[in-house]
C-alpha cells in the first residue's frame, strides 16, 4: 500500500535527522496549502499546520471526515483521504517548523 510506504519513509527520515521530511511532502499535502498558510505569522482565519502536533492534525482531519466536525470545505476534502494518508500528512506537517 502506497500510504504504508510513505509512513515508513517518514519514520526512517525522522530517525536520520528529518532532512527528507522537509524536502518531500506526502501525496495530498499540497491540497492543504491552498487554505492553510505556510507562514505561521500570516493572519488568517484558517490556522497554519506547520509544527502542530501530528495527533492534533490527524484527529481534526478524522473529525471532518467522519462528520463529527462541521466544515465549509474541509469536511469534503478530508473525505478524499484514507486514514493512512491522513496520518502521513499530519506527520509531515508536524515536522515542518
Amino acid at each position: 500500500m502506497h500510504a504504508t510506504r510513505i509512513l515508513a519513509a517518514l519514520a526512517t527520515a525522522s530517525m536520520i535527522g528529518g532532512a527528507a521530511l522537509a524536502a518531500e511532502a506526502p501525496v495530498g499535502a499540497s491540497s492543504c496549502s491552498g487554505c492553510h498558510a505556510a507562514n505561521p505569522n500570516v493572519g488568517t482565519p484558517v490556522p497554519p499546520l506547520a509544527g502542530r502536533p501530528a495527533a492534533e492534525i490527524a484527529s481534526q482531519m478524522i473529525a471532518f471526515k467522519s462528520g463529527q466536525r462541521a466544515g465549509t470545505i474541509m469536511d469534503r476534502i478530508a473525505k478524499g483521504f484514507s486514514d493512512e494518508e491522513i496520518q502521513a500528512i499530519a506527520a509531515w506537517y508536524s515536522s515542518q517548523k
